[in-house]
């Protein structure tokens, strides 16, 4: 087993995203990537939030161990719930018919 793992951790926003690569030991956790990573300092709205966080669009919890080569993504809350937003568009497509 590698005494370090290397990860990437990713988080986008409307204007700007990151990519940024980290190396920690072994048996570290996808919290401890995203402490690494510098993001929190990076995107201030994100610190004191309880982490939504996944592993190659894969939903995970933040302490589920990180494994080499991981993609870690820090995912942003829905603006808009999707059925609501489709409900929106259909009800916008029948007013436009008629």
């Amino acid at each position: 087993m590698a005494d370090f793992l290397r990860a990437t951790v990713v988080y986008a926003r409307a204007d700007r995203q990151w990519e940024l690569p980290v190396q920690l030991p072994a048996g570290a956790s996808l919290r401890d990537a995203v402490r690494c990573s510098g993001l929190l300092a990076l995107a201030p709205e994100l610190d004191g939030a309880a982490l939504d966080l996944g592993v190659y669009n894969r939903r995970s919890h933040a302490d589920a161990p990180l494994r080499d080569g991981d993609r870690v993504e820090v995912y942003r809350p829905l603006l808009v719930d999707p059925m609501i937003a489709r409900r929106l568009r259909a009800q916008a497509r029948r007013t436009r018919r008629a």
